[in-house]
């Protein structure tokens, strides 16, 4: 017999957070603990049917930026006089502080806590807890604290995300599948052609390290899954090879409600692609390519725009993810349509390797009736197909990636807090 699951509190977010500041970050672990406590329990309610979400900042006033006359910076409102931290304050506040768009200002003021005033951030923020774009705004050095969902909260550290509380289950930043060997080497082939195509622009090829390709697609991804997270409907999406990705969406095995049509506008990612490449370009240093720092450096400056744009491409294939079905992309990113029902003469799969660790080493054999339909029907094409690749989405937050992987189908928890704080 298995061991009774024990769940954890906030209590217990606070002493596992301890362990993962920063360097150089200093928490009153008894005030922190105070303050987790009222959120969590603040989560559970709702505000004439609607939910309490929120994000809370842990630090006075007086450590705030002082307010600016720039259109990107934050806006620090302080109250006349503070209010009482408790559930029902942040019950209504978080209506007129949405999550999406302002913080709550939290601190100690004699001996008590209580609510400062509201920062407000905008909408900027998800593209870099998504995305990797550097902050237009940077936050203090301080503990900021999301609630996206009953139960569900978030530490970070200013923008660093460090750990989280999700259903009783304890999680941290450190597991990241994009993080793997595995993931990226399922791409290379893909990353092949775009590469011959680079080379054919011997300027743009002696400017741009190949590596940037590799992270810009895993940002379009990366920013997709937290998208459909954050609309807490889960989702699923299929990457699928090129050369199979038609016989596998032609009715037998995966039949698409919307497919699209085999036009350019399919293509968009590879549109904006390469004109990202060359607005990169020009930030490399003499002798040297352009390569993941000087990336990360254009998303807030030549390559705004188009990083915009990709944004925006991640925003659209995640709200086609809302429809009930599948969303299915080529390892291209090509998208091939949407409600997608994965059918067919396809093997029931009873048991699927767990992966404890990035690249699937090790692992423990789970037997598949605890899960629902969208997970054993992801289980089943990656056993017919070995070479696609399954991301499950819960309606609860959790990410499953699925493949087939050393001779068996195997998934991965993947747990980044990017925006999972938001989903």
């Amino acid at each position: 017999m298995s061991p009774a699951r024990t769940h954890a509190y906030p209590a217990d977010l606070v002493r596992f957070a301890s362990h993962r500041w920063p360097a150089g970050a200093t928490t009153d672990d008894a005030l922190l603990t105070e303050v987790v406590a009222v959120a969590y329990h603040a989560s559970f309610l709702r505000d004439e049917d609607r939910p309490v979400l929120f994000r809370l900042i842990f630090t006075g006033p007086g450590k705030m930026p002082a307010n600016d006359t720039s259109t990107e910076g934050l806006h620090v409102l302080k109250f006349a006089s503070p209010r009482p931290f408790d559930e029902q304050e942040i019950r209504r506040l978080s209506q007129g502080a949405p999550y999406d768009r302002a913080l709550i200002g939290v601190c100690k003021h004699e001996d008590t806590l209580v609510i400062w005033g509201i920062v407000h951030t905008g909408t900027r923020w998800l593209q870099s807890a998504s995305g990797a774009r550097a902050p237009d705004h940077a936050l203090p050095d301080c503990v900021v604290l999301r609630v996206a969902r009953p139960g569900h909260v978030a530490l970070s550290w200013g923008e660093a995300p460090v750990a989280e509380l999700r259903q009783g289950d304890l999680g941290d930043s450190r597991v990241d599948v994009f993080a793997s060997d595995w993931l990226p080497a399922r791409f290379a082939d893909v990353r092949a052609e775009i590469a011959d195509i680079v080379a054919r622009d011997a300027k743009l090829a002696e400017s741009v390290d190949l590596e940037v390709i590799r992270l810009i697609g895993q940002q379009l991804i990366r920013r997709t899954i937290a998208m459909i997270r954050a609309a807490h409907h889960g989702g699923t999406l299929l990457v699928v090879p090129p050369e199979c990705a038609t016989s596998m969406v032609d009715e037998r095995f995966v039949r698409l409600k919307y497919p699209f049509a085999d036009k350019p506008a399919r293509s968009r990612y590879r549109q904006l692609l390469m004109p990202m490449l060359r607005e990169i370009a020009p930030l490399s240093l003499p002798g040297q390519k352009a390569g993941p720092s000087e990336y990360f450096r254009a998303l807030s400056t030549s390559a705004r725009t188009s990083d915009d744009a990709m944004f925006e491409l991640a925003q659209f294939i995640a709200s086609l993810a809302a429809v009930d079905g599948a969303v299915v992309l080529s390892k291209r990113f090509e998208i091939m349509g949407f409600g997608g029902e994965i059918a067919g003469d396809l093997t029931t799969v009873p048991v699927v390797r767990r992966s404890l660790d990035l690249e699937g080493t090790r692992f423990e054999e789970e037997v598949v009736d605890r899960v629902g339909t969208r997970h054993r029907s992801a289980y089943r094409l990656c056993n017919r197909f070995h070479t696609a690749l399954a991301v499950v989405v819960s309606q609860d937050g959790s990410v499953r990636f699925i493949t087939w992987h050393q001779g068996a189908v195997t998934y991965w928890d993947h747990a980044s807090l990017g925006l999972s704080e938001s989903a």
